[in-house]
C-alpha cells in the first residue's frame, strides 16, 4: 500500500508563488503517473497537471503557463511548481499517484490527505 504525503501549502499574496511536493512511502512495483487535483469550496475536485513516467505532462487550461509538473523517480516524489498565482487557485490540492504493487497487477491509485492553498491579499 502506497501512502502519500504533501507538503507545501500556505497562504500566499496574488502573484505570488509556491512549491508543492508529494512524497510516497510503502512498497510498489512501480509508480507509474503522478498528478495534482484540486476542490475548491462548493466544486468539484478538478484535474490540475499530471506527468507519466516518461515524463510526458498534462496541465488544465486554467493553470498553462503558470505551473510546472515535476517528478523525482528516485525519492518517488511528484512536485508542483506554482507561479502568478490567483485567487482562484485557492482549493485543497491533492497529489495523486498510481502504482502496481506487483509486476502484472493492475494499477491502483493512491491519494494524498489534501494541502491548503489559499491565494489573498
Amino acid at each position: 500500500q502506497v501512502q502519500l504525503v504533501e507538503s507545501g501549502g500556505g497562504l500566499v499574496q496574488p502573484g505570488g508563488s509556491l512549491r508543492l511536493s508529494c512524497a510516497a512511502s510503502g512498497i510498489a512495483f512501480s509508480i507509474n503517473a503522478m498528478g495534482w487535483y484540486r476542490q475548491a469550496p462548493g466544486k468539484q475536485r478538478e484535474l490540475v497537471a499530471t506527468v507519466t513516467s516518461s515524463s510526458n505532462t498534462l496541465y488544465a487550461d486554467s493553470v498553462k503557463g503558470r505551473f510546472t509538473i515535476s517528478r523525482d523517480n528516485a525519492k518517488n516524489t511528484v512536485y508542483l511548481q506554482m507561479n502568478s498565482l490567483k485567487p482562484e487557485d485557492t482549493a485543497v490540492y491533492y497529489c495523486r499517484m498510481d502504482s502496481q504493487r506487483y509486476p502484472f497487477s493492475p494499477e491502483v491509485p493512491a491519494w494524498g490527505q489534501g494541502t491548503q492553498v489559499t491565494v489573498s491579499s
